[in-house]
């Protein structure tokens, strides 16, 4: 499979997103739900605590992706949705540096909403990934 970033600006990248992926040659699409803070049996954790809740959020989504055979690297869509979006642009170190760690640079979408699937959750992730 190869991946290759489609980015006619370079203001993206302080972001740590593409604006496209181009994907040719994959075997397989993983679509992933979106993935909160919450622990094994789907309760919320770190009230209050965006940082937190990104780790969490993110912990989650690798763990869904190694189900799968797959990791952060392999994902090429993440969409973030949040309660807050000030919040998460203050933890924005906490998932850039995973995601670039990861070599993971995906297409993304940024979405502020009224709320999540319970009252505690401040952040949303949803991954699109191939292998």
């Amino acid at each position: 499979m190869q991946q290759r970033p489609i980015n006619p600006w370079t203001w993206q990248d302080a972001f740590g997103f593409s604006q496209a992926i181009e994907v040719s040659g994959q075997d397989r699409l993983l679509i992933c739900s979106g993935q909160t803070s919450v622990d094994e049996n789907g309760a919320p954790v770190h009230e209050g605590d965006m940082s937190a809740q990104v780790g969490k959020a993110l912990d989650n989504l690798e763990e869904v992706l190694k189900q799968a055979g797959m990791t952060l690297a392999n994902a090429v869509r993440i969409n973030i949705y949040t309660t807050d979006v000030n919040a998460l642009l203050s933890a924005v170190g906490v998932w850039q540096g995973r995601l670039s760690q990861a070599g993971c640079k995906p297409a993304s979408t940024l979405l502020g909403v009224a709320s999540l699937a319970f009252p505690a959750l401040m952040v949303e992730l949803e991954a699109i990934a191939v292998a």
